[in-house]
């Protein structure tokens, strides 16, 4: 236990240093000016601190109040040694925040007890403060490992959409990707880009609701067919509504508002403009972009310049000019999460390893497995990629 003792005289110092250090495990540190103890004490937590009343340049009550403004002597037992016992001085003193009071003027065993008492005090506060930061770590701890489950959910039922819609998890994890990158470039706080990052891959869960027949479909839709897969979004928040979970909330806003346009022409409200959810406004932008980069069943990919394109085409429109002027600006890193640069040969580009950029190679593994999945495999990374009615 380290005991910090701050008073002018050097005979009191020496006198209570070695009551003190006769405790067993009980080191001091003494100080003469209580500028330089204040110093010490800031760079160093001491369990206990006696200080003197009466000083030349600062007196034991403004000691004390500059000790109780650093954060760690919040609770750390401090006494006052004094000969002054004026109520008024005691008063003042303990409005200061002194744990308790040294009288110069005892001797032998009460003043022996009274020391006692403080160090077993000052080593009950230490251990309920370690109790404490161990508890706050526990917390810590728990409240991570709950975070990683929940993430480990929603990459597992975006795995399930992605096994009846999408050969590999590329489209999940690119429009995962490009959508914390707008995010970033929007100056969205980063915890926030992180839930978006987490969330959006489920933006079409409500299609594990559409037949395979239209949802694979290799030509056209029907208006009919059309009107059906459009009820995904709906459905996708009715799978995802009402969770305590905040993330899965997220998750709800972007499956039921991420068709619906800038103009007012979208599905399946009809919102316009900003009552359009941000988070949906972000991801139609690297959905509708990745359904362009991409192979459909009913399409070739189109290369990223004209993909881009597209999408400044229908700013204003389709897209909320904010998240189309902000995917511009990040367009290097665009062109990195979509495969078309290696992100070492730029210069600030981070690697993204978790948790959506793994499921193209789990799902690989898989098909390498059996032979009906290996074969739609084999045309390429991504032969089948989800239909976008853009």
């Amino acid at each position: 236990m380290d005991a910090l003792l701050v008073d002018d005289s050097a005979t009191m110092r020496l006198r209570l240093r070695q009551m003190l250090e006769a405790k067993p495990d009980v080191s001091v540190t003494d100080y003469a000016d209580p500028a330089a103890a204040l110093v010490e004490a800031q760079m160093r937590a001491f369990d206990l601190v006696l200080v003197d009343y009466h000083m030349p340049t600062m007196d034991g009550i403004a000691f004390i109040q500059q000790m109780r403004t650093i954060p760690h002597y919040a609770q750390v037992p401090i006494a006052m040694v004094t000969s002054d016992i004026s109520d008024a001085v005691r008063l003042a003193a303990l409005e200061a925040g002194a744990t308790d009071f040294l009288d110069k003027s005892m001797r032998g065993v009460e003043q022996t007890v009274r020391l006692r008492n403080l160090i077993r005090l000052a080593k009950a506060v230490r251990r309920l403060a370690e109790q404490a930061a161990w508890l706050d770590g526990e917390v810590e701890a728990a409240l991570r490992h709950m975070r990683e489950r929940e993430e480990e959910i929603i990459f597992r039922l975006s795995l399930a959409v992605e096994y009846r819609d999408n050969d590999t998890g590329d489209h999940t994890w690119r429009v995962a990707r490009y959508s914390q990158i707008v995010a970033e470039a929007l100056g969205l706080p980063a915890e926030v880009c992180r839930n978006l990052y987490l969330a959006a891959p489920l933006h079409d869960v409500g299609k594990v609701a559409i037949p395979d027949g239209i949802l694979l479909k290799p030509g056209r839709l029907d208006p009919d067919e059309f009107a059906l897969i459009k009820t995904h979004a709906t459905i996708g928040q009715r799978i995802l509504g009402g969770s305590t979970s905040e993330l899965i909330r997220l998750a709800a806003e972007i499956a039921e508002a991420h068709h619906e346009k800038w103009d007012g022409s979208g599905y399946p409200k009809g919102l316009a403009g900003p009552q359009i959810p941000l988070s949906a406004r972000i991801v139609a932008v690297a959905d509708v972009f990745d359904a362009l980069t991409t192979q459909r069943p009913y399409k070739e990919a189109m290369p990223f310049e004209a993909a881009l394109d597209c999408i400044r085409a229908d700013s204003g429109r389709h897209f909320d000019p904010a998240c189309v002027e902000a995917f511009c600006a990040r367009w290097p890193d665009i062109r990195v999460a979509g495969g078309q640069e290696r992100a070492a040969g730029r210069r600030g580009a981070h690697a993204v390893t978790e948790p959506w950029a793994r499921v193209p190679t789990l799902l690989r593994e898989i098909a390498s497995e059996t032979p009906v999945l290996a074969g739609r495999f084999a045309d390429g990374p991504n032969p089948r990629p989800a239909r976008e009615e853009a």
